[in-house]
């Protein structure tokens, strides 16, 4: 079985590999690596354990690894070679590419520094994992799709969320286990990121919560991720809805409904706090103060319904989480004093590939590593951070600002979910390495960086 399934991927991604090569090498249209990623990265763990299951090589596992910064590298590779003038490029730059630039910079000077303890690859493969994000938002800064190309990024996302909640369904329903359990997900982590099985599945502690209840991930790499990454499915199909006349606007309302029930089953207190946090924020967008009034009352209600309807075991799980006396949260508050007690002894970082849950940090050097500030912090210093975190908000408010401007409705709804997922995202980074969430991560740094592009097109044009 796990031969017939390992073909099915294998075929699956080879030819959606070959298709995006040929777009982008033969066509010149280098701009549609961003279909490969949107459909590849959802999917990316998963294949990887089916792969290493039925072949046991990691050789082979191997070089499914490598095809996601492989597209990203051969789109550079075809922007330049496609580019016309390419010595005569016109480089105007706005606040979020300086910002983006002067991180990723900074970052290189820490890659090159005898700094830390880490080995030079581990730190290498750090800031491969930094830069290639930062490669993504660059595509996205020289992109320019029509309407049917950006719609067919929505498909994707909507085909996405719909499903992940339809796996979830099985898992739930008619498996009674994580999908997971069948796809070889424990022994792909001990084999290749040498990282024991754990928990009561036999997975790792990310899939149960402390009730030994089943948090379930669908066919990304854990139920976090999922978490993170239908946040952008539900801000993907409320714009939509909000943006498509009645009789045409219920398939959205399903995207929203689907992303809304994989949220429940990844049972992540982060993302339900960033998904309020992504509802009040739309309602500033919009306007729409009713909306804000209609969520404190929905959270007023949940209070009572705690204090005084809910089970004894729900209450104290309620009431341990806001206090940080769940082992999870405290386990985060411990993460994030240990970081900051870093920075503030080391102000200028201690070095890359030393804090955060990546692949290249070794556990014996990891110094914090649940929040994903803290993280650069640790490593880059107090100067890191602050970039990073200007990166974010600069790319937030230009993305708003071509949402309101631009007259382009599907330029304005990639804007919107861009924008939106970031500030959703935000809990998530407070309690994990989100950015290691390739698939939310690097689309939303897509979405953003083509928004910029719309944003510096429309002040180029208005100083003609």
């Amino acid at each position: 079985m796990a031969l017939i399934f390992f073909i099915l991927i294998a075929l699956a991604v080879g030819a959606g590999f070959v298709w995006v090569l040929q777009e982008m090498i033969f066509k010149g249209k280098w701009s549609h690596f961003i279909f490969f990623l949107a459909a590849y990265l959802p999917f990316y763990i998963t294949s990887l354990s089916v792969i290493y299951l039925a072949t046991r090589s990691p050789e082979i596992v191997g070089i499914f690894q490598i095809l996601k910064e492989a597209v990203v590298l051969v789109a550079i590779l075809g922007f330049v070679f496609y580019q016309k003038r390419i010595f005569d490029y016109p480089f105007r730059l706005r606040s979020t590419d300086w910002l983006m630039l002067a991180f990723l910079t900074l970052s290189f000077f820490y890659l090159l520094l005898p700094l830390g303890e880490a080995s030079f690859l581990n730190k290498a493969l750090y800031y491969k994992s930094m830069l290639i994000p930062g490669l993504v938002y660059f595509l996205g800064r020289n992109t320019r799709f029509d309407e049917v190309e950006i719609a067919w990024v929505f498909k994707i996302i909507f085909a996405v969320a719909i499903g992940a909640f339809l796996v979830n369904c099985i898992e739930n329903f008619l498996l009674g286990a994580h999908l997971q359990q069948f796809t070889g997900y424990a022994l792909y982590n001990q084999a290749i990121n040498d990282i024991d099985p754990s928990g009561n599945f036999g997975l790792t502690w990310t899939f149960e919560t402390q009730a030994v209840t089943k948090r379930l991930a669908g066919f990304f790499s854990d139920p976090l991720e999922m978490a993170s990454s239908v946040l952008m499915g539900f801000a993907a199909g409320l714009i939509w809805f909000l943006t498509s006349k009645k009789e045409y606007s219920w398939p959205y309302l399903l995207v929203m409904a689907c992303s809304l029930g994989s949220l429940v089953f990844s049972a992540s207190r982060a993302a339900f706090g960033a998904f309020f946090i992504m509802i009040f924020f739309v309602a500033l967008v919009f306007r729409l103060y009713k909306l804000i009034g209609a969520g404190f009352l929905a959270l007023l209600g949940f209070g009572i319904y705690v204090v005084a309807f809910a089970s004894d075991d729900f209450y104290f799980f309620v009431i341990d989480t806001l206090t940080f006396e769940n082992t999870s949260s405290i386990g985060h508050v411990v993460e994030w004093l240990l970081a900051l007690d870093s920075m503030v002894a080391n102000p200028v970082g201690i070095g890359l590939a030393m804090s955060g849950n990546a692949g290249s940090v070794t556990d014996e050097l990891r110094v914090g590593g649940e929040n994903q500030f803290l993280i650069y912090g640790v490593q880059l210093g107090w100067l890191g951070m602050i970039l990073y975190v200007l990166v974010l908000a600069s790319g937030v408010v230009l993305s708003l600002r071509v949402f309101y401007q631009t007259e382009e409705v599907m330029t304005a709804r990639l804007a919107f979910v861009g924008a939106v997922t970031k500030v959703g995202l935000l809990l998530p980074l407070f309690t994990a390495n989100a950015e290691m969430y390739t698939y939310v991560a690097w689309l939303t740094w897509w979405m953003v960086g083509y928004s910029v592009r719309e944003y510096s097109q429309s002040k180029i044009q208005t100083n003609l």
